[in-house]
C-alpha cells in the first residue's frame, strides 16, 4: 500500500495548533434541495484552503455517513480560522449566508462545529501501520522511541 508507514511513529507540532471539526447532518433525506447546497459547500472551501496554504489550514480529512458529513481539520491558529470564516472574499462566508437564508429554519439540515485550541506540548499521537493521517499530516513525524516511547513521555508526564 503506497504511503504506508509500518514503523511506530508519533507526530509533533512546533507551536499551538487548532483542531477544528465541522459538519452537517441531514435530518430530512427527501429534502435534497435543502441539504445538497450545504453538502457541496465544504468541498469548495477545502479546495480553496488547500490551494492557499497561507490561509492557515494545515490538513483536512472528510468523513461520511448516511446522514452525517464532517471534516477533521488542523489549523495554524484560531486567528487564521476566524479570518477565513469572516473574510468577505472567501467561500465560507458566502456558504454561511446561503445556509442562513435557505436552510437554517425548518430543521431539514443541521450544521455544527467544534474548535479546540491545543497549547504547545499538550498533545500526543501514535501511528502504526498507517499512512500519514490526522496530526501526522499537520505536524512532523518522529520514531516513537526514547523520550517519545509512551503517551506519558510524549506529554511530558512520565513519572507522575
Amino acid at each position: 500500500m503506497p504511503g504506508l508507514i509500518t514503523d511506530r511513529v508519533c507526530a509533533e507540532v512546533d507551536d499551538e495548533i487548532v483542531v477544528f471539526l465541522i459538519g452537517m447532518r441531514i435530518n430530512k433525506l427527501w429534502k435534497i434541495w435543502k441539504w445538497l447546497p450545504v453538502a457541496i459547500a465544504m468541498p469548495k472551501m477545502l479546495k480553496e484552503l488547500e490551494a492557499r496554504p497561507e490561509l492557515g489550514m494545515l490538513s483536512a480529512r472528510g468523513h461520511f455517513g448516511l446522514r452525517n458529513l464532517w471534516s477533521l481539520q488542523y489549523w495554524k491558529s484560531a486567528d487564521h480560522l476566524r479570518a477565513f470564516a469572516h473574510a468577505a472574499d472567501r467561500t465560507h462566508l458566502q456558504a454561511w449566508q446561503a445556509f442562513n437564508k435557505n436552510a437554517a429554519s425548518g430543521g431539514d439540515v443541521g450544521i455544527w462545529h467544534e474548535t479546540y485550541v491545543v497549547p504547545r506540548g499538550a498533545l500526543e499521537s501514535i501511528y502504526v501501520n498507517m499512512p500519514r493521517f490526522g496530526l501526522g499530516l499537520a505536524g512532523t513525524l518522529f520514531p516513537a522511541k526514547g523520550h517519545r516511547s509512551s503517551a506519558a513521555k510524549r506529554l511530558g508526564q512520565a513519572g507522575r
